[in-house]
Order: C-alpha cells, then sequence, then structure tokens
C-alpha cells in the first residue's frame, strides 16, 4: 500500500464505532509530523478517487489543523506550495458536481485560510478568493452560489481594508440571492450571511446600510420556520437581537409579530417556538426602550408566555415523589416563566405588570388547576423585575396568595409556596416586617402536611427563605413555635428515612433549623439539645451514595447552629463534631467530584474556624489539602467552532461565548461554584487566624495571585484580591524580609488586575485591596515602575469615567430614551461612581505612607482630579474629587500650596453647595486646611468662616439629610479656633461654636470636637466657661447629650476626660445641683452611666 493508501485508511478508522481501533487511529494521526498531515489531508481532500465520507474528514481535520496550527503549517510552506494549495482549494471548492456537504466542508477550509491570511491592517494577500467569491456569486449554478454564501457567512471578514470600496457590491450580492425564489438552500444562506456580516460590523452606519434587507431576511425567516424545516435563520435573527438589535428596527414590528406567530404556533416543535419568543425576550435585554414603545406587542406576549407555563402534565405521583427532579429546561412550561421573568427585568415593571396583573388575575379564578400554578409561578417569575411596583402591592398580593396554601390542588399549593419563599427574597427584609404575622403560622401549617412530601418539602423550603432574611427581632417571637414544628417533623422524617430511605422533606427540615438557628443566634441556646443529637445521628449513618446531599445539608446546619450559640455552648459537642468532620474529610479522596458533601465541608470548616478561633489552627493539616485541592480546580475550555457547538450543544455542562466569524469559546462550567467557594474559605481562615495562618500564606499567595485572572468566575477573582492584604498581615510574623518577598510577588500582579479587570465590582475590591496592602507595607513599598504602571493606569480610569459621563449624555439623546432608560443610566453612573471611591482609597493609601514625597507624581492626575470639582459635574464626582484633595490636605501640608490655585476657590464655593455629600468633604477640608496646611492657608481659613457659618445656621441644618454636613461644619470652626485662631476673633466665636454643640452623627468629629471642649475647659477659657461659670449647665448638658448619642464610644481617652470634666463639676457642689436641676431625666442618666466609667 501506498503512503496515501495508507492515510485513507486512517481515516476511515478514525471514524469507525469501535473505540479500541479509533483511539489507536487518533494517536497514529497525531504522530503524523504537521507538514506531511496537510499534505496527506490536501490530498484526500482534493481527490475524487477517495470516498466522500473520508474526503469530508479530511476536509474538518484540515480545517482544524489551519485553525489551530496555522502559524506552525502555512508558513512552514514555500512560496509555490502555499500558491498550490490556494488554488487547488478553490478548485475543489468550485466543483459543483460533488454533494453539497463536503463542498460546504471545503469551503469552510477556504474561509479558515482566507481569515488566518488577512493580516491586522485588514490586507488580504489572496484576492483570487475574492475573485472566486464573485465568480460564484455570478454564476448560474445555485450549487456555486451556496458555495460563496457559505465562504462568507464563515468569515464576513474576508474583504479586509477593501470592504468599503465593495460594500455595495456586498449588498448587491446579498439582495439577490436572498430573493432567489428558484432557490431555498440559496435564500436561507444568504439570510445566514446578512447576519453574519452585520454581527461582525462595529459600525452602526455600516449595518443600517443593509437595513433595507431586512424585509427579505424576516421573509426566509417565516419561510424557513414554517415550510423548510429549518431554524438556522431564526437562531441568527436571535443573534442580531442580541449583537445588533438597531439593526432591526426598520423591520421591529414586523419582526415581533412574526416572532409571536412562531412562538404560538402548536404544530411546531417547542424548541423552534422557544426561538420565536427568545428573539422578543433578548430585544427586552438589549433594546428595552426600543421594544417598550410597542405595548400591543407586550400585551400579546404575556399570555403566550403563560400559555407555554401552563404545558404540565397531570401526574399523580408527582406530589408523592423523593426525588426532587431537575428542571426540564427544554420544557414550554420553564421557557414560559424564565422568558417571563427576563421580560420583566428588562423592561421593567411599569412596562410589564399592567399587562400581567389581569391575567394573573383571571388564571388564578379558573377551576383548571394548571391556570392557577402558572399564575403563581408567573408571580415568582416577576419579582425580580417589578420590585419597585409590586412593593406597594404586597399586602393585596400576600393577601390572595394565602388561601392557595390550602388550595385542593398539590401544584397549585407548591406554586403558593414558591410565590411566598421567592418574594421573601425579592422583597426582603421588608415583606418579613410586615407579614411574618400572617405568612409564618400558614407555612408553618404547610410544612406540616405529611401527605404531600413535594409540597410539605417546599413549604419548608419557602420557610427557609423567610427566615434566613428575617431581621432577629421579628423572628424572636415566633422562635418556640418554630423550633417545636421543626423538631416534631424532624423525628418523624428521620424514622422514615430509618424505614423507607425518604430523604426529601428532612433535606428541607435541616436546612430549615440551620437558617432559624442562625437568625436566632444566642437565643437558639435553650433549643440546642432538641437537635443536635439528631443531627449528629444523620451525619454518622447516613453514608450511603442517595444521602449525600443530606449528609451535606445536616454538617452545614451543625456548623450553623454552633457559630449561633457560640463556643461556650457548642463546646459539649465539639470534639464529637470535630470527629465526625476528620472523618468526612479522610474520606473526601474516595468522594467523587460533583460530591455536593464537599461544597458543604468547606463551608462547615470556616463555620468550625470562627467558633473555635486560634484552637482550630492543630486541624489545618487535614482540612488545607482538601481546600487547597479544589480551590486549584482548572476549568476545561475550548474554542470551538460552529460545527463544533452543534455537536455539543446537548452538554448542559457547557457554556460558550460567541466570538464572532463562527467562532466561540467554550468553558465546562461544573465545578466553578465549588473553586469560588474554596478560594473564599481560604479568606476566612486569614482572617480568623491571623498568625495561627502563617504557614500556609507562602502556598496560598502563589495560588491566589494568577487567580486574579482567572476571568471564568467573579467570585474566585474577588476571593483571590480580598485575601492578599489578609495574607500579608498574617505574614508579618515571619519578619520584614519575608513580607517584602511576599509583597513583591503579589504588587505588580494586582497593579496590573486593576488596569484589566472587566466587572466593576471585582475592580473595586481589587482597589481596595491594593489600598490595604499599601498602608500595611507603608513607604517604600512602591518602586519607579510600579508608580509610573500605576499613574497611566489610573490616568486611564479617569479617561474612561469621563468618557463613560458623555456617553450617557448621547444617549439621553437617543430617539428610545424614557425613564427606564435614564434608571439603567443612574445605575451605571453610581458603578462609575463607585470606582472613583476606590481610587480616592488608593491615593489616600499612598499619601498617607509617602506623605509631600509623592506630589511629583500625583501631578499628572492632577488635572482630572480638577475637572472632578468642576461646575457642571455631577455631586458625586465633587465628592469624590474633594476627598481626594482632602487627603493631599492632610498628609502634604504646606507643601500642597503649589497646587492650591487649582482647587482653593471652588472648596470654599462647595462649603455651600446644595448637595450635603459635598459641603461634607468641603467642609472637612476647610478643617484639616486649618489644622494641616501651615500659614500658606491663613487667609483660606478666613475667608471660609462666613460660608461654614451660613450652612451651621441654615434652619434645615440638622435634618437627617443635612445633619453630617452640618456637623463636618461645625467641627471645621472648632478646627479653625483650635489651630488659625490668629485669622479669627475667639472671644466672639467660641460662644456660638459651643451654642452649636453637641455633634454626635459623624463620630470622628464629635470625638474632636469633645477633645477640643475639654482643653478648653481644662484651661479655663472665660468665653467657654462663660462669667461665674454661667456657661456650666450648657456645657453638662452638651457632654449629656453626646453620650446618649454615643458620640465618643470609638474613644475611650475622650469619654474618660469627660468623665473627668463631670467628676469636677460634681465636686463643686452647689453648682452641681443648680445644673443637674436643668436637666432631663435621659441626660440625667448618662452623666451617671459616664460617671461610672471612672
Amino acid at each position: 500500500m501506498t503512503e496515501m493508501e495508507h492515510f485513507q485508511q486512517l481515516l476511515g478508522n478514525l471514524m469507525s464505532n469501535d473505540n479500541e481501533l479509533r483511539k489507536g487511529a487518533e494517536e497514529t494521526y497525531e504522530s503524523i509530523p504537521v507538514p506531511s498531515k496537510l499534505s496527506f489531508l490536501m490530498q484526500a481532500v482534493c481527490s475524487n478517487a477517495v470516498l466522500d465520507e473520508s474526503r469530508q474528514m479530511a476536509a474538518v481535520l484540515m480545517r482544524r489543523l489551519l485553525s489551530s496550527s496555522f502559524d506552525e503549517v502555512y508558513p512552514a510552506l514555500t512560496p509555490e506550495m502555499q500558491q498550490a494549495l490556494r488554488e487547488q482549494l478553490l478548485l475543489a471548492a468550485h466543483d459543483s458536481t460533488v454533494a453539497s456537504s463536503l463542498r460546504f466542508k471545503i469551503a469552510d477550509i477556504v474561509a479558515e485560510l482566507a481569515r488566518n491570511l488577512v493580516d491586522a491592517d485588514g490586507n488580504n494577500p489572496w484576492p483570487e478568493v475574492l475573485k472566486f467569491l464573485f465568480a460564484c456569486v455570478s454564476s448560474q449554478g445555485a450549487a456555486l452560489r451556496e458555495t460563496a454564501l457559505h465562504v462568507f457567512w464563515n468569515f464576513p471578514g474576508i474583504f479586509g481594508n477593501q470592504q468599503q470600496h465593495y460594500l455595495d457590491v456586498i449588498k448587491q450580492m446579498l439582495a439577490q440571492c436572498i430573493q432567489d425564489q428558484e432557490n431555498p438552500k440559496v435564500r436561507i444562506l444568504a439570510a445566514k450571511a446578512l447576519s453574519a456580516f452585520v454581527l461582525s460590523q462595529e459600525s452602526l452606519p455600516v449595518q443600517r446600510h443593509f437595513s433595507d434587507i431586512l424585509p427579505n431576511f424576516l421573509q426566509v425567516v417565516s419561510e424557513s420556520c414554517f415550510h423548510l424545516d429549518d431554524e438556522s435563520v431564526l437562531k441568527a435573527l436571535v443573534e442580531l437581537a442580541d449583537s445588533c438589535p438597531k439593526f432591526l428596527r426598520v423591520g421591529l414590528e414586523q419582526m415581533l409579530l412574526l416572532a409571536l406567530k412562531i412562538c404560538g404556533d402548536t404544530s411546531l416543535v417547542d424548541m423552534r417556538r422557544h426561538l420565536g419568543l427568545e428573539v422578543i425576550v433578548t430585544l427586552a435585554e438589549t433594546a428595552p426602550a426600543m421594544l417598550r414603545k410597542h405595548k400591543s406587542i407586550i400585551s400579546l406576549a404575556v399570555p403566550q408566555m403563560l400559555n407555554l407555563m401552563m404545558d404540565l402534565e397531570d401526574d399523580e405521583e408527582w406530589s408523592l415523589s423523593d426525588e426532587l427532579e431537575d428542571d426540564n429546561y427544554d420544557s414550554n412550561a420553564v421557557a414560559g416563566e424564565s422568558a417571563l421573568d427576563r421580560l420583566a427585568c428588562g423592561l421593567g415593571g411599569k412596562t410589564v405588570l399592567p399587562h400581567v396583573t389581569p391575567n394573573i388575575m383571571q388564571l388564578l379564578q379558573n377551576s383548571e388547576w394548571k391556570c392557577r400554578h402558572a399564575a403563581l409561578m408567573a408571580l415568582s417569575a416577576i419579582g425580580e423585575g417589578c420590585h419597585k411596583q409590586m412593593e406597594s402591592m404586597l399586602p393585596e398580593i400576600v393577601a390572595f396568595v394565602l388561601p392557595y396554601l390550602r388550595d385542593s390542588h398539590p401544584r397549585v399549593r407548591y406554586a403558593a409556596c414558591n410565590a411566598l419563599g421567592q418574594m421573601a427574597t425579592d422583597f426582603a427584609p421588608m415583606f418579613q416586617k410586615k407579614f411574618h404575622d400572617k405568612v409564618i403560622p400558614e407555612l408553618l401549617l404547610a410544612v406540616d402536611d405529611n401527605s404531600q412530601p413535594r409540597v410539605q418539602a417546599h413549604a419548608a423550603a419557602a420557610l427557609i427563605n423567610f427566615t434566613e432574611d428575617c431581621p432577629k427581632p421579628y423572628l424572636l417571637p415566633y422562635l418556640d413555635s418554630l423550633v417545636s414544628h421543626l423538631e416534631a417533623i424532624l423525628a418523624a422524617k428521620l424514622e422514615e428515612l430509618v424505614q423507607k430511605g425518604c430523604k426529601l422533606v428532612l433535606e428541607q427540615v435541616v436546612t430549615s433549623v440551620a437558617s432559624v438557628a442562625d437568625t436566632a443566634e444566642e437565643r437558639f441556646v435553650p433549643h440546642y439539645e432538641r437537635f443536635m443529637p439528631r443531627l449528629k445521628y444523620i451525619v454518622e449513618n447516613a453514608v450511603a451514595k442517595e444521602f449525600r446531599l443530606l449528609r451535606g445539608k445536616t454538617i452545614e446546619c451543625i456548623s450553623l447552629i454552633g457559630l449561633a450559640v457560640g463556643q461556650q455552648k457548642f463546646m459539649q459537642d465539639a470534639a464529637d463534631v470535630m470527629q465526625l468532620l476528620l472523618k468526612t474529610q479522610t474520606d473526601a479522596n474516595e468522594l467523587e467530584d460533583d460530591d455536593p458533601q464537599i461544597s458543604y465541608m468547606i463551608s462547615a470548616w470556616a463555620r468550625m474556624c470562627k467558633i473555635l478561633g486560634k484552637d482550630f489552627q492543630q486541624y489545618l493539616p487535614v482540612v488545607m489539602g482538601p481546600l487547597l485541592k479544589t480551590a486549584s480546580i482548572k476549568p476545561e475550555v475550548a474554542l470551538l467552532d460552529a460545527q463544533d457547538i452543534e455537536d455539543m450543544q446537548e452538554d448542559e455542562s457547557w457554556e460558550f461565548v460567541n466570538l464572532g466569524d463562527q467562532q466561540s469559546f467554550g468553558i465546562k462550567t461544573s465545578g466553578l461554584e465549588e473553586k469560588a467557594t474554596a478560594c473564599q474559605m481560604l479568606v476566612c481562615y486569614a482572617r480568623e487566624l491571623k498568625e495561627g495562618f502563617a504557614e500556609y500564606t507562602e502556598q496560598v499567595v502563589k495560588l491566589m495571585v494568577p487567580l486574579l485572572k482567572f476571568y471564568f468566575h467573579d467570585g474566585v477573582r474577588t476571593a483571590a484580591a480580598e485575601s492578599l492584604p489578609l495574607l500579608l498581615e498574617c505574614a508579618q510574623i515571619r519578619g520584614p524580609e519575608y513580607l517584602a518577598q511576599m509583597w513583591h510577588f503579589m504588587c505588580s500582579a494586582l497593579i496590573k488586575a486593576i488596569s484589566t479587570e472587566p466587572d466593576s465590582d471585582v475592580l473595586s475590591q481589587i482597589m481596595e485591596s491594593f489600598a490595604r496592602c499599601v498602608e500595611l507595607m507603608g513607604e517604600g513599598c512602591l518602586n519607579k515602575e510600579h508608580f509610573d504602571d500605576l499613574g497611566g493606569i489610573l490616568t486611564s480610569k479617569f479617561e474612561e469615567h469621563f468618557k463613560n459621563q458623555e456617553l450617557r449624555q448621547e444617549k439621553r439623546k437617543d430617539e428610545d430614551y424614557d425613564e427606564q432608560v435614564e434608571e439603567s443610566l443612574q445605575d451605571e453612573d453610581e458603578n462609575d461612581v463607585y470606582v472613583m471611591s476606590k481610587i480616592s482609597d488608593i491615593l489616600h493609601s499612598i499619601f498617607s505612607c509617602y506623605k509631600a514625597k509623592v506630589l511629583p507624581w500625583f501631578e499628572q492626575l492632577l488635572p482630572f482630579v480638577v475637572n472632578l470639582i468642576s461646575q457642571g459635574h455631577p455631586w458625586a464626582d465633587k465628592q469624590w474629587g474633594l476627598c481626594m484633595l482632602d487627603d493631599i490636605l492632610e498628609h502634604c501640608g504646606p507643601a500642597s500650596l503649589p497646587l492650591a490655585s487649582c482647587f482653593l476657590q471652588p472648596m470654599l464655593h462647595y462649603v455651600c453647595d446644595t448637595s450635603p455629600e459635598v459641603r461634607q468633604a468641603a467642609a472637612y477640608g476647610v478643617g484639616i486646611m486649618a489644622k494641616h496646611g501651615g500659614d500658606g492657608y491663613r487667609q483660606a481659613c478666613a475667608e471660609a468662616l462666613p460660608y461654614l457659618m451660613q450652612v451651621i445656621q441654615a434652619p434645615d441644618g440638622r435634618s437627617k439629610r443635612n445633619v453630617t454636613a452640618t456637623e463636618n461644619c461645625i467641627s471645621a470652626v472648632g478646627k479653625l479656633l483650635r489651630y488659625r485662631s490668629d485669622c479669627l476673633s475667639p472671644e466672639e466665636l467660641l460662644p456660638h461654636w459651643l451654642s452649636w454643640l453637641p455633634i454626635t452623627e459623624d463620630k470622628e468629629e464629635a470625638v474632636f470636637c469633645f477633645d477640643y471642649l475639654c482643653d478648653l475647659i481644662e484651661s479655663n477659657s472665660p468665653p467657654v466657661l462663660g462669667p461665674g461659670n454661667g456657661n456650666v449647665p450648657r456645657i453638662l448638658a452638651v457632654i449629656a447629650d453626646g453620650v446618649v448619642g454615643e458620640a465618643t464610644s470609638g474613644s475611650i481617652d475622650c469619654t474618660k476626660r469627660l468623665a473627668n470634666v463631670v467628676q469636677q463639676v460634681q465636686m463643686s457642689g452647689e453648682l452641681w445641683s443648680v445644673c443637674v436641676r436643668q436637666l432631663n431625666e435621659a441626660q440625667r442618666k448618662a452623666l451617671v452611666d459616664l460617671l461610672d466609667t471612672l
């Protein structure tokens, strides 16, 4: 046999059903040198002597080879061989006599080669492929037109930087092909190619240039769905709705009606109907304002969703099942519920609720149980999206839901439990505060119903939702009743477990006990013995595989009860529990990767750490191995093309992200939640054990620092960032050299993460952790390279902040702008502002460590900070800009004077700003200026006084909204008196200042004011004490009110000074009597309490 014949045989074996034969063939294929592999594949693809099936296999392998190893394969060929390869491919693709399946696979190779040849500047060194496209699309033969469209669909960027030149030609090509009435395949491919091309264009004008083909595109969607049994174009429409919704504007009404028609046609397969609904729901998420204008469509879509939710089987055995089957995500009921949830979240309650409410009320009155079930499940689904609108309606909603807990049909009772549980989550804690007296008793009755295990278990689940977010004072009146019910059910279900192996209700009851204990805390102590023995029994004996979840939940329950009742009570069982956990941990090596006990164990160990404190350290050698193993899980990832994804679509453990050009990124998500939990537990150990965790800091920091780039899970990156300052604290015991090495390992990665992090919440945590690390390490922790990188990154963050503000202003001019769009823009703005607050944290940490030495570096950022406080910017910008400037004044003192011309006048002006947050930041700055600024700020301090007094004397200065700003102004005046009395008249001002006291809301400023007051009293200041000590009653009243307001509770020293002042007056005899007579009962008690501190 020739080498080529051997290769043909190998291709056949690669497709064999015999696993051993196929595996051997795969190993042989992988061992072939890449250049030879390409040659063999090309020969097989182009040879008519090779079987079609083998040619197709060769084509698939060749495309994959070019996709994965292009830089290794193609440049190694001589220019002549490269040209020959390109020519042979085009010849093979031009052969209209071969089967379309093979021709399309050859077209895939052509597209893949073209994709790799077009460079970053859009230069396409293969002009022949464009000629090939034009020739094929102009051909009379449908097969060649299909080939050209397939290539273009696969790689719409094939025109490179010549695209603009060919734009009208491309449009004409697609318009002609999409109207080819004689060839349905050409029309479908043209529609898919149009979608792919529009999706590849970032420019909205280019997209809109093709919008007049949209009616034809929608015609193909309709035709392919209803007559050709093809949903590929409908899927393309979903992609357009997701990524290019504005392209669809011109045909929106037609498209929405078509989507509703597809969804409502019961003759179509369910998946196609779901795709029709997906078009509408996706638009609700990507272009809500555009869709909100079509109220008639929304009014038709909601009943469609509810109809899908009513598509349930009437299974009499359902309520008796001891297994919770996974939701069938392909079912109509789940699809309808999910769609309603997403529609409400996308469009908002103001739009959706008026369409949902009448339908729900009508369905609830229906005698058919499926209607009532759908109505209650719909109520659960819309809670998040309609939160604001439903909040005021909750009394009526709760009133009409509660009776359905006693409905004749168990599925309806189940749905009522679901609705109450979901509302308890969506509207917590307000829901618990308002409806505890109605909901808890009814849920307990439902939990007592032993006849229907599924309903009983779901009632317990609703009880969990209610109690875990219930404020403690509202739960305690029901504690005895809850405990009695749960104890009785636990006992009964434990007996059922022993006798029959039933576990479903027991799983939920165990978690209910945990939730009640977690909320009740120390008040659960009297009930401890009623549960702990049975819970320990479950962990000891429920060891069979089918009881894994029950055992995991019981471990969780025991640890939560231990945390609730505290170390003293729990210690009687701590040794037994630790042995049970240790045994489970020892057996953990035998547990399967998907065993739910693993994540419960990880969390339980962390709670035990909190309970035992430093005594937990002895268990670390056992705990850390499995924990680090879980935290080190590496997810399976892959770069996939459209065909690969089609093959893997059924595997629910994979998620895909579309990268464009028919390529997607896939990740296997199983294990990611466990990894995130494990990382969070490492954070917990570092926080709780401090130096007791020092032995593991090196291992953990080497794990965590790379996880700052773990973009597959936000929780992992958050935990990684949160851990780093804690690990530095743990490692301090090992000496400065070790600490410096650890900081060196993490510093650059932390700085880079600030630059690259895409999620604003995670970014905030990274920035906060960096600031804490700098404060821990102190001056010298950042070198020139660090400062250079950080300066560039912070510059880009400031620029991004201002750019985002401009973009939001543009969106306010958009034709679809409405009230709900404004709400989402406000949310975006809050995210941006939060990032500004973290920049302020970073600058604070740097200035507090480096003082004035860092000012030359900061000058590159000064224009951005000045821009933040400029007129016309939102109050939050001004607030954080002023906070950054406050730090400069505080830590750089007189050295900040050269910068003062940039910010001094705005700071003084903003003392009287309309926003209390801005007033507070400006007033604080004035106080800092007085304390640290030096003589250079003397004039500014004098100028500030009238502004401060204007705020203090405002009629509503002490209102809830204004009090903190006003108190900062009072404190600022105190600092002017204490540190810059040379530019004021203290004799005139001090009596006023005394009359404004006390301040109690801002604890830091309160301590300063009371300390200064003590200074003045101890120095016998006449303006403060008054003629003949006449102001002393007023002073004691101020001190008493300060104690009532817990103004100095955070400062032992200040509290002691105040107590000494009071004691001195007490010793004066008659003056004390005069003072006490002028105090009310609360003030007198406060002074007694204060004297008791001495």
